[in-house]
């Protein structure tokens, strides 16, 4: 329903919540050209750098950081160490030094404490038009040394009388870019625009929330807490309202989620998996590889639960590398053969997908399970027959990549569909396999071996039911990773040669194909010339993205095989590769990886019984984020840690997943990185309202429904299919 041109009946159109936000609404959706300040080409800039369309979009551009404008400074207190900060005092003289692109203007600035330089290199003609001698100015601006000397490179300057835009003690700052720096958009301009804005919304900004939450939580007013996040008046104010703002962000998200979530339970019927018979009981008793540790009886149980209660089962599988999910995988599988469904499994890599298809078939020798292969590599002929065995359904599990939701794949009677390392499918080709049942859905099952952070697995996939595996089989140790610089390679390649000595094998993996001029790192092409110079006497395999699959593969099987020593790779082989006898991992320029991509490639050592190592190679000169992923990965193991960690460092919208999961939402003021109590808060808000009024039909929650068809739709239900 539109609720703004379709208003609900039983509403009277003056008294009605939902009039004044319609109103609300058509105001705040102004071109922001019209804001007083902007004009059409500000409004360009705007548009164009920030995304800033309306009203409403500058309203809730939040600011980054706020600074104290009540201290003042001494210039003879000045150091370059300090961060942001203010003078009192007057310019002395003007002078320019250089000329054309590097020319410089210097003002000589003084408070009778001392003397220091402000710098401009661009907006010079500007500052000799606007800035004066001799009168008192208010500046503003970081400290630095240049040419041996304290300075502050181009700084806010306000002359002293003016009554700064702010109502408080804080002055907000918001993130600009360098195209709008250098037409003067700065934060400061952002700043006006805002204080503008203020002006015009008084009075228009209406609730958002029930009256009855808002009472519950005490929360400030929408209103109040908009105009404190820009114009703070004290900390404690500032505190609330970006509780406020962030609570409701998260809250209208979780609720959303949590909505469809229980619409899909409610809609969908999943088929009964009652039976538990000869497959996974022959299995379970005669082919268990190892026994199954108590994370994975577990998960287990909860799959079969799921399967048998006659709603559709979505679920995701969270496992650490090498612990364990394709086995729980397979024995969920076996429970639908014993049911008479079909499973299919899809994988994102063709290596992935062949290993999957040897692993199997090789757990499941002697079962007499129909188990088949299906790749873009795969033959017309061979296609043709997997096509036929489908429809008739004497092929039981099918195995392959995105060849599976081609249209011709049709299946007899699909009953289970699973997906390994989901984040690297987006929505609509999950979907396609989802829909292969023209009925009932198939129960689905998604893995993943990247550890998910509680909190963004709280959103991106917080309608699943979530399954973590936490141990490691019995027998596997823990690897012991270290950091070595370059002046230490002599070392590093006496340690591979031992381990090749003592019949191990060793990857080497690089972040670049081919030599870069922008960059210096190290590459595959001429690392593979280095390694095989300096170990002559063993052979090395090379295998990196550009190469053609069928080489990829031989090259793969030289090395699983034993016929290589060495494995010289760039990230292809980061999912994939599962040979229990190479024991060391040596990453390259380990500084260009994310933590992610990191522990990611050193889960594929490991894998075997012996100890294994990952040995991460930089530079000197690294950045202190690079420094604290390379410390992080030296000081632990544990995927989850990992994980929290980097979301900490990149922020959540970097991490892999968050943009294939097909939700459709930015976060503007809150951040999984920091915000989890407040993120669980406003779920178990969410998650008590849907109880009381499952359908959001009560005249109060109208408001709810009427923001949460604002948010943005995206093509498919998402929540529908994993």
């Amino acid at each position: 329903m539109d609720f703004c041109r379709t208003p609900d009946p039983e509403y009277k159109p003056i008294s009605s919540p939902i009039f004044y936000l319609c109103l609300m609404s058509e105001f705040l959706e102004q071109d922001i050209k019209f804001l007083p300040g902007v004009g059409p080409q500000r409004a360009e800039l705007l548009k164009k750098e920030l995304k800033i369309f309306t009203f409403n979009d500058l309203l809730y551009y939040f600011p980054y950081k706020y600074i104290d404008r009540t201290k003042f400074y001494k210039i003879s207190e000045v150091t370059s160490t300090m961060s942001y900060i203010q003078l009192k005092g007057t310019i002395l003289r003007f002078e320019t030094s250089g000329e054309g692109l590097k020319q410089r203007l210097i003002a000589h600035f003084s408070d009778n404490s001392g003397v220091m330089e402000l710098l401009w290199f661009q907006g010079i003609k500007w500052a000799k038009e606007n800035i004066r001698t001799h009168v008192e100015y208010i500046v503003f601006g970081k400290p630095s040394v240049f040419g041996g000397k304290l300075n502050m490179v181009h700084p806010e300057l306000e002359p002293a009388e003016n009554k700064p835009v702010s109502t408080g003690i804080f002055q907000a700052f918001y993130n600009t870019t360098e195209k709008m720096k250098q037409k003067f958009m700065t934060s400061k301009a952002l700043n006006k625009f805002q204080f503008n804005l203020s002006a015009l919304i008084e009075g228009k900004i209406y609730e958002s929330l029930p009256p009855t939450l808002i009472s519950k939580l005490k929360l400030m007013s929408l209103p109040m807490a908009l105009r404190q996040v820009h114009f703070p008046e004290n900390p404690n104010l500032l505190k609330n309202a970006l509780f406020r703002l962030k609570f409701e962000e998260l809250f209208f998200i979780q609720l959303k989620i949590l909505s469809l979530k229980h619409k899909r339970e409610s809609s969908f019927k999943g088929f009964v998996f009652s039976q538990v018979g000869y497959n996974l009981n022959t299995f379970f008793n005669n082919y268990l590889p190892f026994e199954l540790t108590n994370a994975q009886k577990k998960v287990i149980k909860e799959i079969r639960k799921d399967m048998g209660s006659g709603k559709q089962m979505n679920r995701l599988l969270q496992g650490d590398v090498g612990s364990g999910k394709t086995l729980v995988a397979l024995m969920t599988a076996l429970i639908a053969f014993d049911n008479g469904f079909q499973v299919s499994l899809m994988a994102p890599t063709e290596i992935l997908a062949i290993q999957h298809y040897n692993s199997i078939k090789k757990m499941t020798d002697g079962l007499g399970i129909k188990i088949a292969l299906l790749t873009g590599s795969t033959r017309i002929a061979k296609r043709t027959e997997i096509h036929k065995h489908l429809e008739d359904g004497s092929l039981q599990l099918l195995i392959g990549t995105h060849a599976l939701i081609e249209d011709k794949v049709n299946f007899r009677k699909l009953g289970l569909v699973i997906v390994d390392e989901q984040h690297r499918f987006g929505v609509a080709q999950r979907a396609k396999l989802w829909k292969k049942n023209e009925f009932t859905p198939p129960h689905v099952l998604v893995m993943t071996a990247t550890p998910i952070p509680r909190t963004l697995a709280m959103t991106v996939y917080g309608d699943l039911d979530v399954s973590v595996i936490d141990e490691l089989p019995p027998g596997r140790k823990p690897i012991q990773t270290m950091h070595y610089h370059e002046n230490r390679r002599k070392q590093v390649y006496d340690f591979m040669r031992d381990q090749v000595e003592a019949g191990r094998q060793v990857y080497v993996v690089y972040p670049l194909i081919k030599e870069s001029e922008k960059l210096d790192l190290k590459n595959v092409e001429n690392g593979f010339e280095l390694l095989k110079q300096v170990f002559a006497r063993y052979s090395i395999s090379m295998v990196h993205g550009k190469m053609k699959s069928s080489d990829k593969e031989a090259e793969m099987n030289l090395f699983k095989e034993g016929k290589t020593q060495i494995m010289v790779a760039t990230t292809v082989i980061e999912v994939g590769v599962d040979v229990p006898n190479a024991s060391v991992m040596i990453i390259e320029s380990a500084e260009r990886f994310g933590l992610s991509q990191l522990h990611q490639l050193r889960g594929r050592v490991g894998r075997g019984a012996e100890q294994s190592y990952c040995l991460l190679m930089s530079s000197y000169k690294i950045s202190n984020e690079s420094r604290k992923r390379l410390e992080t990965m030296v000081r632990t193991n544990d995927g989850f840690e990992i994980a929290e960690v980097d979301m900490q460092l990149r922020g959540p919208g970097d991490l892999e997943g968050t943009q294939q999961s097909g939700i459709g939402f930015t976060l503007k003021i809150a951040n999984l990185g920091r915000d989890g109590e407040i993120l669980q808060h406003a779920r178990n808000q969410a998650s008590d309202l849907l109880d009381n009024d499952p359908r959001l039909e009560k005249q109060e929650n109208q408001i709810l429904v009427y923001n949460l068809l604002k948010m943005k739709n995206t093509e498919f239900n998402w929540s529908s299919i994993s």
